[in-house]
């Protein structure tokens, strides 16, 4: 069994969403035996990730950051994705944070490596911001800790403007 976790960024563009469900089908396809992914389900890379572990007959972990996570930090036009994704997961872990905050994510980002072989990181290669809990900080916790990444980031990916 090969379990996969995920991290990215949650800003992709319209035109970015069909070239990364590619880039991720395409490596998932390596692991489609027995492969458990591990997501935070998180609106952009998370949940594609996730949609596409299951559609290859994966098993899926949800680790949710906070108890609050779902009613305050899922907006609506996430939420159907967000509610089905809880529902499909064979695991569903809420950390025991009353709320979503940078704590509750760092958390989140520490529960997902430890249960991962490897990460899969939809990231743009930009450097962490200095507050915590992101794409890039991530990347940085796995490979200090011998964790194997892969680097999903297709020609013509972009994210949304800030």
């Amino acid at each position: 069994m090969t379990t996969l976790a995920v991290t990215g960024h949650m800003d992709l563009t319209d035109e970015t969403v069909p070239l990364v469900r590619a880039a991720l089908r395409d490596l998932l396809a390596k692991y489609s035996d027995d492969l458990t992914g591990v997501s935070c389900i998180a609106a952009g890379a998370d949940s594609l990730f996730a949609e596409e572990v299951t559609a290859i007959g994966g098993s899926l972990v949800a680790v949710i950051p906070s108890e609050d996570y779902r009613a305050t930090k899922v907006k609506p036009a996430h939420a159907a994705v967000f509610d089905h994704l809880v529902e499909t997961a064979g695991d569903v872990v809420t950390l025991p944070h009353e709320t979503a905050n940078r704590a509750a994510y760092e958390a989140a980002n520490t529960e997902l490596l430890r249960r991962a072989d490897r990460l899969v990181a939809v990231w743009d290669g930009t450097p962490p911001s200095g507050k915590g809990g992101g794409t890039a900080d991530t990347v940085e916790q796995a490979r200090q800790a011998g964790l194997a990444v892969d680097v999903v980031w297709p020609a013509g990916a972009a994210r949304r403007a800030q």
